[in-house]
């Protein structure tokens, strides 16, 4: 595992041995497998930005560099273009174990129970002969099926000393949730798995989702770095329509001084969602973080800051624990590569990174996700194949989740369902270029206005230069030149120099509708 100080000091150069060329199932065996066809980890965080990953290249990349999922990217492909259907938790869960929208598979918001009895990826796995497991955050309400394991956690979860709901009941487990999820994994994988048979297993972190609680082991990490501002940290949003301005998503406005940044002294003891983070702690734990956090907390309140300086602290602290819960995540995900080398198994694993959406990191004022623009639309993903993926590979390709439950199918040679409605990236990873590729994506968000955050519902098409949305309880539409105006500051919708290009994406929207079947009347609001 590499850490980051390592990583920080010294110059990442050099290249790869060459690895042989091989069929995708030709790899060595390992603990006695006789099954030659491919193992699976998709490791799978929450709300983890494209621009809080190094290998892409971020402002952060710097100051915050994650070596350990850098280096699925240097070993295997790093995709520049992945995005999702419905940037919200439980809809990207949905879509990646049924390859279908959120109008087809049923969860097209958060809340609404997951409908188990459907098909998954992940039972037809085990219909092929692979053993499946899922550890970590589930989000959808139903018990797991298609799993010969799980262990997940019940709802959001909690950071510290976590209860998980088991097929035997629910238990609480001492520690940091990150860290737990991934002993249950790798205990899994060393003590419970059938060797003789391939596995897929699903190790799903609720890092680095709000409230941004880090582990033990990073709580004063970067207390001696300023993280950089996006230029349009204090966006008034004038380029754009209502959706913009009426969100309820911004560091200025939204973000709490205590259960969101930590600063306790400034909320009632008895406050809930103090009980429910920093409560959980047992003594050690506690002491650590109030040595921690306490010096921190109290220069902030001698300081008392207001206006822009308040909105500058709050992004620092923010930025600062969302890259410290994602260091913990980087930590892990080290681990289990290193179990893979360290077990022969890395040779015959394909072993995917990614997260269920991107998150607003101070772009535009904001945080959480929800919106078509390109900071949420986007999600992190990497993978790594020896002998199949060339190392330091790139793709520009569009891909979406959509994709990823056929792409699984795909690798381990299991006839993929004509329902599902994305494509596979197998010929992605072995480095072909498809004729035919996907030249624009579908982009649905139903949760809307009155909900967590107020962000109106909407859908859109991008292209690979052009994005049009329609924010259809308002009847508002946008249109922006991704290449003229990459960050989306100004909706050029009634210029008519654009007539030409909107008339065909509001086409390539009706295409788009049509091919993947969306009613005209949004699905009803499931309870």
């Amino acid at each position: 595992m590499i850490s980051r100080r390592a990583f920080l000091g010294c110059v990442c150069g050099g290249t790869l041995a060459a690895l042989a060329a091989a069929r995708p199932w030709g790899a060595r065996r390992a603990h006695g497998a006789t099954a030659q066809r491919p193992n699976i980890v998709w490791i799978y965080s929450d709300d983890h930005a494209e621009n809080a990953i190094s290998a892409y290249g971020s402002r952060l990349a710097e100051v915050a560099p994650t070596p350990n999922i850098d280096r699925i990217a240097r070993e295997g492909i790093l995709f520049r273009n992945s995005f999702v259907t419905n940037s919200i938790c439980a809809p990207c869960r949905a879509v990646v174990l049924t390859g279908k929208h959120s109008h087809i598979n049923g969860v097209i918001r958060n809340g609404i129970r997951f409908d188990g009895a459907q098909q998954t990826f992940p039972k037809l796995l085990r219909e092929a002969g692979y053993q499946t497991a899922l550890f970590g955050k589930w989000h959808l309400g139903s018990e797991p099926t298609g799993f010969d394991a799980w262990d997940i956690l019940p709802g959001q979860g909690h950071y510290y000393n976590p209860d998980f709901i088991t097929p035997d009941g629910r238990v609480q487990r001492e520690g940091y949730v990150t860290d737990i999820i991934t002993d249950l994994s790798l205990d899994w994988l060393e003590n419970e798995r059938d060797p003789e048979k391939p596995f897929m297993i699903m190790i799903q972190h609720k890092a680095p989702h709000r409230e941004w609680e880090p582990g033990p082991d990073h709580l004063t990490t970067y207390d001696d770095v300023k993280i950089p501002e996006p230029h349009n940290l204090f966006d008034d949003y004038s380029g754009r329509g209502t959706a913009a301005r009426e969100q309820d998503m911004s560091i200025a406005e939204t973000m709490r001084l205590g259960a969101d940044l930590k600063v306790w002294e400034t909320v009632e003891e008895d406050d809930l969602v103090k009980q429910r983070t920093y409560g959980r702690m047992n003594d050690e734990q506690r002491a650590k973080w109030d040595a921690a956090y306490g010096p921190k907390n109290q220069a902030f309140l001698e300081a008392n800051l207001e206006g822009d300086d308040l909105v500058r602290w709050k992004y620092q602290r923010y930025l600062k624990d969302y890259m410290r819960c994602i260091a913990s995540i980087d930590d892990n995900v080290g681990r289990v590569l290193d179990y893979l080398e360290a077990n022969g198994l890395d040779q015959n694993t394909v072993f995917f990174y990614s997260s269920d959406q991107s998150f607003y990191l101070g772009e535009h004022g904001w945080f959480d996700k929800r919106f078509i623009y390109e900071e949420s639309l986007r999600t992190p993903l990497v993978a790594k194949w020896p002998g199949v993926i060339e190392p330091g590979s790139e793709t520009e390709l569009m891909v979406q989740n959509l994709d990823c439950a056929q792409t699984f199918l795909d690798i381990a040679g299991v006839p993929l369902p004509g329902d599902m409605q994305g494509r596979s990236l197998l010929p992605l990873l072995r480095g072909e270029q498809p004729e035919a590729w996907r030249n624009s994506i579908y982009y649905h968000y139903y949760e809307g206005e009155g909900r967590v955050h107020n962000v109106y519902k909407h859908y859109g098409v991008r292209t690979d230069r052009y994005k049009l949305v329609h924010f259809y309880t308002l009847d508002e539409w946008e249109f922006y030149d991704l290449e003229t105006d990459p960050h989306e500051m100004r909706s050029e919708y009634d210029n008519p120099a654009y007539a030409e290009q909107i008339a065909a994406l509001h086409t390539e929207l009706d295409r788009l509708r049509e091919h993947y079947r969306v009613p005209e009347d949004p699905p009803p609001e499931q309870a």
